[in-house]
């Protein structure tokens, strides 16, 4: 199937929801709103809820949704975070799995636990070392046993407007934390749109899919080059084994590896805007000034 026929699926209109109606559900959502979709989905709270359909998003809180509210043949999205029992979703509704047109389930390079610096693919084995890592697994095996038509996406860092380095510069708490060998993978939340749209338009695309940039690197790179494009000193370097982190931020650091992205461009004849960072940085700072009308 050719990028042109994909479109043309998307164009004949269906329906979103997703459980977790976040960050990157709402820019694939809002793109799909411009197609004529219907974009529904959940949230926490009710004002959130409000906000989000005065924005024209069919939004429900999640305690309160009705298995009436989900549309038929609607594509699932699922990005609710996972209890120790799992994810809550499937406990809640996994029951009506066979009504849905497809299920995504959003999930974490975490799976795949320490690789020390090497290459994790789609069919690498997972081995989680955290507790975070272990419930998504968890998850993954409970959306799997619908036998439904669906797709894993393990996904790694998440940017852009208005999650970036950029704030934290500005508020002088950024720090290049250094420890040896360490590098991360990163994903614009543009290219998550782009790759989810890529799988919707495809039916015959199932597994497990991983939605990255092209170049792991090393998070004092991409800090130095934040502060680079903000034209101010980076941040001062901290010894990782001596630097004041939460128990989230150091267990990231107790992870080293790289993400491959191949499947995703073989599969879906995806390729991410933001190939590195720079390019994603670049974006953003901009995204984010014509937001506020600040002159770069």
């Amino acid at each position: 199937m050719t990028m042109q026929q994909a479109e043309q699926i998307l164009q004949s209109g269906g329906a979103l929801f997703a459980f977790g109606l976040g960050y990157s559900a709402q820019v694939l959502g809002g793109r799909l709103r411009g197609r004529g979709w219907q974009v529904g989905g959940t949230v926490r709270g009710g004002d959130k809820a409000a906000d989000l359909r005065s924005e024209g998003f069919d939004a429900h809180v999640f305690g309160k949704l009705q298995p009436e509210d989900i549309p038929d043949q609607s594509h699932w999205l699922i990005s609710v975070p996972p209890s120790e029992a799992g994810c809550p979703v499937f406990e809640a509704f996994g029951a009506e799995a066979s009504r849905a047109a497809s299920i995504t389930y959003l999930s974490t390079t975490g799976v795949y636990g320490d690789l020390g610096g090497e290459w994790a693919f789609e069919w690498t084995g997972v081995a989680p070392r955290s507790d975070r890592g272990k419930r998504r697994v968890l998850a993954e095996q409970q959306w799997e046993s619908t036998r439904q038509p669906l797709r894993l996406v393990r996904l790694p860092g998440i940017y852009g407007p208005g999650r970036s380095p950029f704030s934290r510069i500005r508020a002088g708490t950024a720090k290049r934390i250094i420890k040896a060998g360490q590098v991360f993978s990163r994903v614009h939340v543009d290219d998550i749109a782009s790759g989810l749209k890529a799988m919707m338009a495809r039916p015959e695309a199932l597994g497990v899919f991983h939605l990255c940039d092209d170049r792991p690197a090393r998070p004092q790179d991409v800090i130095e080059f934040a502060a680079e494009l903000l034209k101010m000193e980076p941040p001062e370097m901290v010894d990782f084994d001596s630097a004041e982190m939460s128990d989230m931020a150091r267990s990231f650091y107790a992870e080293c590896k790289r993400i491959s992205n191949a499947r995703a461009k073989s599969a879906l004849g995806w390729l991410p805007q933001y190939k590195t960072y720079k390019e994603g940085l670049r974006a953003v700072l901009a995204a984010e000034q014509a937001d506020t009308g600040d002159k770069p």
